[in-house]
């Protein structure tokens, strides 16, 4: 086989696996919003695939199960969480606006993404549980740890102080978001008070 020939067959072979990523990504978004609405318990494959465009069929060509679409669909989801508030952090000019904006984009979320976090915790909780998920959700929570860092990293700087909880601490601050994200669920408006 020519050199040409080869070249040409790992560009196929790229190509054909990144259309692969990209439908698996398409139907990761599709089932987002099921999964967010109906939990994981509630939710099968055949009910995210009567929600979208996509038949059972193709949802089973492209995940082998629910754990599986479950996994894609949140890796997605905090991939663009962690980095929401990476742009907050680097246009803050003081702690008091970095906290102002850091407070009002966090308010944000738990008025228009609850499900999305609804969602996140069921898989914390399925983790307990079910040993696929465990990797993923510790590679989540880590990322979760290092957003918080990047902006309690940046408010001491920007005030002038020393980051006070050692980086392991930031851990009980999603503790705190799940409190309010309870009492938003619960329908209590004043916990998405920036």
């Amino acid at each position: 086989m020519t050199k040409l020939a080869e070249s040409r067959r790992e560009r196929i072979s790229r190509r054909q696996i990144d259309k692969f990523a990209e439908r698996r990504a398409q139907l990761a978004s599709a089932a987002l919003q099921t999964l967010a609405q109906l939990g994981y318990a509630r939710t099968s494959l055949r009910e995210i695939a009567q929600n979208s465009e996509f038949s059972h069929g193709v949802l089973h060509y492209y995940f082998s199960d629910k754990e599986e679409l479950l996994t894609a669909c949140v890796q997605q989801y905090e991939a663009a969480c962690v980095t929401r508030y990476d742009e907050i952090v680097a246009a803050a000019r003081s702690a008091a606006e970095l906290r102002r904006e850091f407070s009002a984009a966090m308010a944000q979320t738990l008025r228009t993404d609850a499900p999305m976090h609804r969602l996140w915790y069921d898989l914390r909780n399925q983790s307990l549980f079910t040993e696929s998920f465990r990797a993923d959700v510790l590679e989540i929570d880590r990322h979760r740890e290092e957003m918080i860092w990047r902006v309690i990293t940046r408010y001491a700087e920007l005030g002038g102080l020393a980051p006070a909880p050692p980086r392991r601490g930031v851990r009980g601050t999603g503790r705190l978001f799940q409190q309010a994200l309870l009492h938003q669920l619960a329908g209590r408006d004043e916990a998405a008070a920036s």
